[in-house]
């Protein structure tokens, strides 16, 4: 079965550091783009930061650019967000996606998600 799941939310203070991580099935991962999505209370979900499956070319929202980090491990099969200077407009559920790289562009596997809270 097709999983993703991720780690690391919880709550901090404005200006402090977290580092997300994300883990897939070798069979997802290994054939997969992979990306970071939020979604704060009351709005749409977002795209954050996105890393092509060689690790070769990332990118990156103009809002967290700059500041956040997406790396990946193929051994691992574990995708990573550090996240530093955190600010409370990052308060979010953050969600991995996979993009198979043989796919239609859409990303075809989500974690559950993992809350992230900054407070100010």
């Amino acid at each position: 079965q097709d999983q993703l799941e991720e780690s690391g939310g919880g709550l901090v203070q404005a200006g402090d550091s977290l580092r997300l991580s994300c883990a897939a099935s070798e069979r997802t991962f290994s054939s997969a783009h992979m990306a970071w999505f939020r979604q704060a209370p009351g709005k749409e979900r977002e795209f954050v930061a996105r890393i092509t499956r060689t690790g070769s070319l990332l990118n990156y929202a103009d809002s967290v650019k700059g500041r956040f980090t997406i790396s990946r491990d193929n051994a691992k099969n574990t995708v990573y967000l550090q996240m530093n200077r955190l600010k409370p407009e990052d308060t979010a559920v953050y969600y991995c996606a996979a993009q198979d790289v043989m796919g239609t562009g859409k990303y075809d596997y989500w974690g559950q998600g993992t809350q992230v809270t900054v407070s100010s």
